[in-house]
C-alpha cells in the first residue's frame, strides 16, 4: 500500500500519522546550492533541508521511483520509476507535482545526471549496441544515452559501459565508473579485474583514461567544483567504502576523506560550495572541505499502518500430496498449508504463520495431518487433526488442532512421512538422517546415521514400504556427491542401507509399486549425458524385490493371464473353505483383510532383478505404476512441456495418453491406486485409473498475509541457510550473528520486495563472495518493445531511422525484402517518424503482430512499403551473440590466413559443448590450431569435458590402403589451442581456464579472471518472486586454498579499450592468434 505524506498538524481528535527517524535511506543526492537533499525511502522520492528536518514526500504514485538526479539550476528531478511497467525515465518539479515520462524503451533505465547545460539526461540501459562494436552483446554491458529534458528521440552517447556520470562544468570531459562483468554491485572486499574503475572521459577528443587502474572497488566519482578534484568511494587499506580524493593531474595521489568502520559509505554528490553528502548505514551525512562528517536528522510523516493483504494464489504450489481416501489434497502455497476438495474444490487454511510450512502428509484417518513448520528459529514437526466427529475432512472441518510433535529449539526436523498404518511419522533430521517416532509412546528411532548424505541444500527422497518395515531411498553409495544410488534400509533402526543401482550414473525418485513387491526408480544410466552437472535424459527403471514377482513380470500376456485365472480359482476355493468356519470372528477377518500383506524382499541377486521399462530416454517429470503393475504413466518432455505417456507392459505399446504441454509435475496415487494426481506449481489434476480421464482440481487458496512479518521470517531464513549452507564453516571471517543484527534493524523502514532484495545484496556482500545477493522479478504489465532486427545508425540526423545493418535471420533478412544498409525508415504503421522523435512507441506490445514499415533509398530515391513481424529483444539478442561469433571467427581466419579455427564457449552446458565439439572436429579439423573463447561466459560445469576434450595427443594414425583417414584419439582435439578470457568470465569460466592453464594444454591470453569459482544454490523465498544465492560448494587445492577469492592471471596480458571495441578491434582476440601462430612455428622448428 502506497503511504501518503501527513501533514504535521495533527488534530485533537486522533493521529493520523507519526514521525519516525528513517533508515534504509537510498540514492541520495544534495541540491547545486548545497541546501537541499533529495533521496528514496520506502519506495518513494523525498527532499528535505541539509540542515535536517521534515522530508517533503515528492512522489505519491503506487509505482517504484528511483535514481533521483538534480538539473543543474536545481529547479528539477530527474528519476526512474516503474509505474508504466518498465524502469523508465521521468523528469519533475524540484517541488515535487506531475512527472512527465521522457523514455518509453522496455529496457531498464538508469539516470545519471544532466549535462551542464540542463538540456539532456544522461542514463544507462541496454539497448542497442554500434553496429562498429566488437564488445560481446550482453544486456550485462549497458550503453550511455541521453534524452532531451523535453523529450523526444534517444541518443547514444557512448556504445561501452559509463555509469554514475559526473560532467564537468565546461561539458569538455566527464568522469564515469565503469563496468566490466556479472558481479554482484553490492559485493564488498574484493580485489579482482572485474571491479570497478574510474575513468574520464574527453568529449573532443572521444578518448578514455583509466583514472584508478586497480584491483578493488573505486566507484561513484564526483568532480569538486573547482574542476580539477575528484571524490569518490573506495575500499582500500583492507577497510570498508569510505570518500578518498584525488587531484586530476595526479590520480595515484590519493587522500582519504572518511575513515567510517564496518559499514559502507553510499551514494556520493558534491555541491557548488563543496559539501559532501553520502550515506552510512542507511542514514544521512553532510561533510563540510576540511570539515568532520554531520548526520542529517530527519523526520518523515507517513501513515505506516502494515495491514495484512489478501492474497489468492494460483499458482506456486511447492509441496502436494493426496489423502489415503483420494477425496482430499494437502498442498503449501507461500508457504501455507491449504486442504482442497478433489470434487468440490472447497479450501481450508490450515496454518496461518508468516513461516513457510514444507514436507506435508496425511494420516491413515485422512483427519490427520503432519508437515514441518520453521517457528522460533528451527524448523520442526507439527500435527494438525480434526477435532469434531462430525467434520469429515479438512476442508470442511470448523475446528483444527495443532500440536508440535517433538518439539525442540536445538534439532532440526524436516520432510516428515506418515507410514502406512498411521502409526509413526519418519522425517530427516539435521538435513541428513532418516529417523522414525512412534506417535504412541514418542520414541525415536534412528534409520541412517547421515553418513551417505553431503547435501545440506534439499532432503534426500524417501518412501515407506506398504506394510511400513521398510524404507526405498536415494542415497551417495560410494563417495561419489552429487551422483546418487538408490537403495532399501529397514525401518526398525537395526539395518543397514542395502545399495539396489551401486552406479556412477545418478539415479533417484525411489518410489514403491505392486503391493511393495517392486521399486520404480529414475536413473540416467541408459541416456544421453549432458555434457555438464544436469539436464541427462532418464528411464524408469523397476526392481523386483523378490523372485515370485520378477517371474511373473516376465510371462508373457498369454501365461500371465493362466496366470491370473489360476490364483482366482484358488481364491475362490480358500474363501469357501473360510466361510465354513461358523465360529470366525467377521470383525478380526475383516480388520485382517486390511493389514497389508508383507513385502518378501529377497536380496540375493536382487541386482539381477533390475528393468528397464522405458523405451526411449527422455525428459522425465515423473512415473508411476498402475496398481496391477500392468500400465506405467509417465510425464515426459518430448517437445515444449511434459505430457503424459502410457506403456502397456504385457503388450510394450507407447503411446501418448495425454497432451498437457505442462511444466515439471509429479505422480501420486490414492491408498487403493483408484486415482492417480498430477500436481505441479501451476495446477492440480486427477486421472481416473479405469478410464484414464483426466480432470483438473479446483483451489481458492485465500490467505491473509502480514508482509512485514513475513519479509521478518524470509530475513531470518536467509540468515539460517546461509549459516547452514556456506561453503565454508568460517563465513569467510564474517560474524555473521552480529552482521545479521546490523542489518536487521532496517526491516521496519523496507515495505517493498525492491528494497528488500536491496537489503539482502548489501547483506549478503558483507560474506566478499561470488554467487550471492538478492533478486526480485517483478510482474508488472509492462509494454515490451519489439525488434525490427536491425541495427541503426547513432550518428544520423533527419527524418526516419537509417539502417546500418541488416541482422541475418531478422525479419527483414529475406529475398524479398530490398532493405539494406544506408535505407530510410520514414513511417512505422503509416506514423511518420520525424527529426527528434520518439520512435520507440511504435514498436512497443507489436512483437510477432504484422507491421507495415515504410522505406526510402536515397540512393535510387525509390519508396516502398514492407510487411514484417518484429520479435523480442532476447530473440534478438541470440541472433547479435551468433553475429559476433562469426564476426569472431571470420578475423580469426584472415589473421590465420586460413590457419587457426575459432570456437566461443557461451556457458558451461551441454549445448555450447556441442557446438564446441562439432566445430573443432568438423569445419576446423583440418586447422593446425584452435582458439578457444570463454570472454563473457557466465559459467556451468565444463571443466572436466573441456580439459578431456582439448588434451589430446596423437598415438596412431588410421590408414586405409595406404591413405591417411584419420589421426588418435578421433574423439579429442590433439593439436595446439589457446583459450581467450576477461574479467566477466564467471563461476566455471574461472574455473575451466585454470584447470586448462593448470593441466597445461595451452596459453591464456586476455585480462586476470575474478575470484568465482564456487557452486550455488539459488534458493527461492515463500514469496516467490524473491531469490537469494548461497555458495555450497568450493573447490580447494592440494595447498589448501580455495579457487573462490583466487585471481587466475593469463599468460599474455591484453586489454579491450573502450575506444577501440567500438570500432570493432578486438585486439584480445588479435593477440590469441599472434601468441598460438608463433608457438605452432616455434615448435615447427
Amino acid at each position: 500500500m502506497k503511504k501518503l505524506l501527513v501533514c504535521l498538524a495533527l488534530g485533537a481528535s486522533g493521529v493520523a500519522g507519526f514521525a519516525t527517524t528513517p533508515l534504509w535511506m537510498r540514492d541520495v543526492r544534495i541540491s547545486p546550492n548545497g541546501q537541499e537533499i533529495v533521496f528514496c525511502y520506502k519506495g518513494d522520492i523525498y527532499k528535505v533541508s541539509t540542515k535536517g528536518g521534515e522530508a517533503v514526500q515528492l512522489t505519491t504514485q503506487d509505482s517504484y521511483e528511483e535514481n533521483p538526479v538534480w538539473s543543474p539550476d536545481g529547479k528539477q528531478i530527474a528519476f526512474s520509476s516503474n509505474r508504466y511497467g518498465n524502469s523508465d525515465i521521468f523528469i519533475m518539479s524540484a517541488n515535487g507535482g506531475s512527472a512527465k515520462r521522457l523514455t518509453t524503451h522496455s529496457a531498464a533505465e538508469t539516470p545519471s545526471s544532466f549535462t551542464p547545460d540542463g538540456k539532456y539526461i544522461l542514463f544507462s540501459a541496454s539497448i542497442q549496441d554500434p553496429a562498429t562494436s566488437a564488445l560481446f552483446p550482453t544486456a550485462a554491458m549497458t550503453e550511455l544515452y541521453k534524452v532531451p529534458v523535453a523529450g523526444g528521440a534517444v541518443q547514444q552517447v557512448l556504445g561501452t559501459p559509463a555509469e554514475m556520470v559526473s560532467f564537468a562544468s565546461t561539458g569538455d570531459f566527464f568522469l564515469y565508473q565503469d563496468c566490466k562483468g556479472y558481479e554482484d554491485k553490492w559485493r564488498k572486499h574484493h580485489t579482482s579485474s572485474v571491479t570497478r574503475d574510474i575513468w574520464k572521459y574527453d568529449v573532443k577528443t572521444g578518448s578514455h583514461t583509466n583514472l584508478t587502474k586497480r584491483a578493488g572497488e573505486d566507484r561513484e566519482p564526483v568532480l569538486a567544483p573547482n574542476g580539477k578534484d575528484v571524490y569518490f568511494l573506495s575500499e582500500r587499506n583492507n577497510g570498508s567504502f569510505n570518500v578518498y580524493q584525488f587531484a586530476l593531474e595526479t590520480p595515484e595521489k590519493v587522500q582519504a576523506v572518511t575513515s567510517f568502520k564496518t559499514h559502507p559509505v553510499r551514494f556520493l554528490s558534491v555541491a557548488e560550495n563543496g559539501m559532501l553528502c553520502y550515506t552510512y548505514d542507511g542514514e544521512i551525512y553532510t561533510q563540510a572541505t576540511g570539515a568532520k562528517p554531520q548526520k542529517v536528522k530527519i523526520n518523515v510523516t507517513r501513515d505506516d499502518e502494515d495491514i495484512p493483504v489478501m492474497l489468492n494464489m494460483t499458482r506456486g504450489i511447492t509441496v502436494a500430496t493426496p489423502s489415503p481416501d483420494g477425496k482430499q489434497v494437502a498442498f503449501i502455497v507461500r508457504g501455507e498449508v491449504f486442504v482442497t476438495s478433489v470434487e468440490y474444490g472447497t479450501t481450508k487454511q490450515i496454518t496461518h504463520t508468516p513461516e513457510a510450512e514444507s514436507g506435508v502428509s496425511f494420516g491413515a484417518d485422512n483427519r490427520t495431518l503432519v508437515y514441518c513448520s520453521e517457528r522460533g528459529g528451527k524448523k520442526g514437526l507439527y500435527l494438525a487433526k480434526i477435532t469434531r466427529e462430525e467434520d469429515l475432512n479438512f476442508p470442511n472441518a470448523t475446528l483444527i488442532e495443532e500440536e508440535a510433535l517433538l518439539p525442540s529449539d536445538k534439532v532440526e526436523r524436516t520432510a516428515p512421512q506418515f507410514s502406512p498404518d498411521g502409526k509413526e511419522v519418519a522425517f530427516i533430521e539435521d538435513r541428513s538422517r532418516l529417523m522414525v517416532v512412534n506417535l504412541k509412546s514418542k520414541k525415536v528411532r534412528q534409520i541412517t546415521d547421515g553418513s551417505t548424505w553431503y547435501t545440506r541444500s534439499y532432503p534426500f527422497d524417501y518412501s515407506w514400504s506398504p506394510d511400513g518395515k521398510w524404507f526405498a531411498l536415494e542415497f551417495i553409495g560410494n563417495k561419489h556427491d552429487p551422483y546418487s544410488d538408490v537403495g532399501i534400509v529397514s525401518a526398525d533402526g537395526k539395518g543397514q542401507i542395502v545399495n539396489l543401482t551401486n552406479s556412477g550414473y545418478t539415479s533417484g525418485s525411489p518410489k514403491w509399486a505392486m503391493d511393495g513387491n517392486a521399486l520404480l526408480f529414475t536413473t540416467e544410466r541408459y541416456g544421453m549425458r549432458n555434457h555438464a552437472s544436469w539436464g541427462s535424459l532418464d528411464d524408469v527403471m523397476m526392481v523386483f524385490m523378490n523372485r515370485d514377482a520378477y517371474d511373473k513380470f516376465r510371462l508373457s500376456k498369454e501365461d500371465y493371464e493362466l496366470q491370473k485365472e489360476l490364483e482366482a480359482e484358488q481364491k475362490k476355493a480358500a474363501e469357501k473353505k473360510e466361510d465354513k468356519d461358523k465360529k470366525k470372528d467377521k470383525k478380526e477377518e475383516n480388520d485382517k483383510k486390511e493389514e497389508p500383506k508383507s513385502v518378501v524382499v529377497e536380496l540375493d541377486g536382487i541386482e539381477d532383478r533390475i528393468v528397464r521399462l522405458t523405451p526411449n530416454s527422455s525428459s522425465l517429470a515423473s512415473a508411476i505404476l498402475s496398481k496391477d503393475g500392468e500400465d506405467l504413466y509417465y510425464l515426459s518432455a518430448f517437445e515444449g512441456g511434459f505430457d503424459m505417456w502410457k506403456l502397456e507392459l504385457r503388450k510394450g505399446n507407447t503411446s501418448l495418453l495425454h497432451k498437457m504441454d505442462s511444466d515439471a509435475a509429479f505422480m501420486e496415487t490414492d491408498k487403493d491406486g483408484k486415482n492417480i494426481f498430477i500436481i505441479s506449481s501451476s495446477s492440480m489434476k486427477k486421472m481416473d485409473s479405469a478410464s484414464e480421464k483426466l480432470k483438473p482440481i479446483s483451489f481458492k487458496a485465500q490467505m491473509k498475509m502480514d508482509l512485514a512479518a513475513e519479509r521478518e521470517y524470509m530475513f531470518d531464513y536467509v540468515y539460517k541457510e546461509e549459516k547452514e549452507r556456506f561453503y565454508r564453516t568460517d563465513m569467510h571471517g564474517v560474524d555473521w550473528d552480529a552482521m545479521a543484527a546490523a542489518y536487521r534493524k532496517f526491516l521496519p523502514h523496507i515495505n517493498n520486495n525492491y528494497d528488500f532484495a536491496e537489503l539482502l545484496s548489501e547483506w549478503l556482500g558483507e560474506l566478499n563472495v561470488s554467487h550471492t545477493g538478492g533478486r526480485y522479478s517483478a510482474s508488472l504489465p509492462g509494454e515490451a518493445t519489439a525488434n525490427l532486427g536491425l541495427l541503426y545508425d547513432w550518428g544520423y540526423t533527419g527524418n526516419g531511422l537509417r539502417v546500418a545493418e541488416v541482422v541475418e535471420k531478422s525479419p527483414f533478412d529475406r529475398s524479398t525484402s530490398k532493405v539494406k544498409a544506408g535505407v530510410i525508415i520514414e513511417k512505422i504503421d503509416g506514423e511518420e517518424i520525424k527529426e527528434g522523435m520518439d520512435y520507440t512507441p511504435l514498436l512497443n506490445g507489436k512483437g510477432g503482430k504484422k507491421v507495415l514499415v515504410s522505406l526510402y533509398d536515397p540512393q535510387t530515391k525509390s519508396r516502398w512499403e514492407e510487411v514484417v513481424k518484429p520479435i523480442s529483444n532476447g530473440a534478438f539478442s541470440s541472433l547479435l551473440y551468433k553475429r559476433w561469433v562469426k564476426q569472431r571467427a571470420a578475423d580469426v581466419e584472415k589473421w590465420s590466413n586460413g590457419r587457426l579455427g575459432y570456437v566461443h564457449i557461451e556457458s558451461m552446458d551441454d549445448e555450447s559443448f556441442r557446438t564446441v565439439y562439432s566445430d573443432i572436429l568438423g569445419k576446423y579439423n583440418d586447422c593446425e590450431g584452435i582458439v578457444i573463447d570463454t570472454r563473457f561466459n557466465g559459467g556451468g560445469r565444463l571443466h572436466e569435458d573441456i580439459e578431456v576434450l582439448f588434451s589430446g595427443k596423437k598415438y596412431f594414425t588410421q590408414v586405409v590402403r595406404g591413405r591417411e583417414a584419420c589421426d588418435m584419439p578421433s574423439r579429442r582435439w590433439n593439436k595446439p589451442s589457446i583459450m581467450l578470457q576477461c574479467e566477466a568470465n564467471y563461476s566455471n569460466a574461472h574455473g575451466t581456464p585454470w584447470v586448462y592453464s593448470h593441466q597445461k594444454l595451452g596459453k591464456l591470453v586476455g585480462a586476470p579472471v575474478p575470484r568465482t569459482m564456487t557452486s550455488v544454490n539459488w534458493v527461492t523465498l515463500q514469496d516467490r518472486s524473491l531469490v537469494f544465492g548461497i555458495p555450497v560448494v568450493g573447490y580447494r587445492l592440494p595447498d589448501g586454498s580455495y579457487l573462490e577469492n583466487t585471481q587466475l592471471e593469463p599468460d599474455v596480458y591484453v586489454l579491450n579499450t573502450p575506444e577501440t571495441i567500438v570500432k570493432g578491434e578486438d585486439t584480445q582476440l588479435k593477440a590469441a592468434v599472434d601468441e598460438l601462430l608463433k608457438d605452432i612455428d616455434r615448435n615447427r622448428k
